[in-house]
């Protein structure tokens, strides 16, 4: 089989895989597809860290899709992900373009290569409201009393993403719908910014006063301002979350600020986490230097996507 249908640049937060994936598809006739949870919202641009300034190379601007697409009022789910990347990839294979994905959201990467058959389940807020009251490894351990094939999209690093995974999980078995099922979906080639854990340090703490003095406090206040709670302000998570404590004035800015340093710190390690999991699964994953000759990297690609 090819070869391979798609390429694939993944990374940790702050690693610089937007601008590296935009470098490629210039070269390459691409499209850039996002794959991020949280781009996908319109409005939350600067925490999201869209930078949409990247898409624009030696003068031509490149496509991107999956940013923008969706209300923060409303949860985007997977299935939902996984319905617009095929419809993208499609569209951008027809124009004989190369589908590139970037992001480094796990489970969006899983769906790139796994088709999950996931049916849109509603949200049951009676037994939300009793899981909230759960620690995190009481959900993990209540998620694992399910079939594993009701389980295994599900990434366990938050809270949030675990009731999910319980809900979807408790509708699915009591249904008789078919269980999810994983099958060979597409052939990505996967490249990963290499950086060291002190480089990923500095670049979050870098950024993020960057961010916040480029008008990220006024970003989550104009947000609630179209009148998104804080209670949903906290739901997307990291940045927002903090801003959130802190507009309630249960933090003062230093405070926030260092909090939310540590907060995407530790992020960052579960996005490692994750690529490691995805090579023990026997994906192979090619770790390129952002230093290293960027001419060098894509006539090896060329060679690789030709074929």
């Amino acid at each position: 089989m090819n070869a391979h249908d798609c390429l694939v640049v993944l990374g940790p937060t702050a690693g610089g895989k937007t601008r590296l994936a935009c470098r490629i598809a210039y070269k390459m006739h691409g499209e850039i597809i996002s794959a991020d949870s949280r781009q996908v919202y319109k409005g939350l641009n600067i925490g999201t860290g869209k930078d949409l300034m990247e898409y624009r190379v030696n003068g031509s601007d490149i496509p991107y899709h999956l940013i923008d697409i969706s209300d923060p009022q409303k949860q985007f789910y997977l299935h939902e992900f996984a319905e617009h990347l095929e419809q993208t990839f499609n569209a951008i294979v027809s124009r004989g373009h190369l589908p590139v994905i970037c992001g480094g959201t796990g489970l969006y990467l899983s769906a790139i290569e796994k088709d999950f058959e996931l049916t849109s389940v509603k949200e049951d807020h009676q037994l939300r409201d009793h899981l909230e009251k759960l620690t995190r490894d009481s959900l993990v351990r209540q998620l694992e009393t399910f079939p594993p094939a009701l389980t295994a999209h599900v990434d366990r690093s938050s809270k949030k993403r675990l009731i999910r995974g319980i809900e979807v999980a408790t509708a699915l078995q009591g249904s008789g719908k078919p269980k999810p099922q994983r099958s060979k979906k597409h052939n990505p080639f996967y490249i990963c910014v290499k950086i060291t854990a002190e480089e990923r340090k500095k670049r979050i703490a870098d950024r993020l006063q960057t961010r916040l003095e480029g008008g990220l406090i006024e970003e989550a206040e104009e947000l609630l301002k179209t009148g998104l709670s804080h209670e949903r302000l906290q739901q997307l998570g990291l940045e927002y979350k903090f801003l959130s404590y802190y507009l309630l004035g249960q933090m003062n800015r230093s405070e926030m600020q260092e909090k939310l340093r540590i907060a995407i710190i530790q992020f960052s390690k579960r996005q490692m986490t994750w690529f490691r999991k995805m090579e023990k699964e026997g994906i192979k994953i090619h770790w390129i230097d952002p230093a290293e000759d960027i001419d060098a990297l894509i006539a090896e690609l060329k060679k690789i996507f030709e074929n």
